[in-house]
């Protein structure tokens, strides 16, 4: 924030580290959803907050966390089941 009108190159900072991380993630209009490990996901929002911020004065986060200890692929089976239910499935 503070940078000018688009933000789009402070995002494409942060969904590189992301993407970089090797983490499994999704990145939407509005959000970048990546799943993992708590630490390992904490490390990968902390660096992409720094490269974000870089030249700027102010970053904004938004974070939401669902944990749901045995669940894996979420990004994909939560999809999956709401795709499922539009089906009629």
């Amino acid at each position: 924030m503070g940078v000018g009108e688009s933000v789009a190159p402070a995002v494409a900072r942060a969904v590189r580290v992301v993407r970089d991380s090797g983490l499994p993630n999704r990145t939407d209009a509005m959000f970048t959803s990546v799943e993992g490990e708590w630490d390992e996901v904490m490390d990968v929002v902390k660096r992409a907050v720094e490269a974000a911020g870089e030249g700027a004065p102010r970053v904004s986060l938004v974070l939401k966390a669902d944990i749901r200890e045995g669940v894996t692929d979420g990004l994909t089976s939560k999809v999956e089941a709401v795709e499922a239910e539009l089906r009629g499935d």
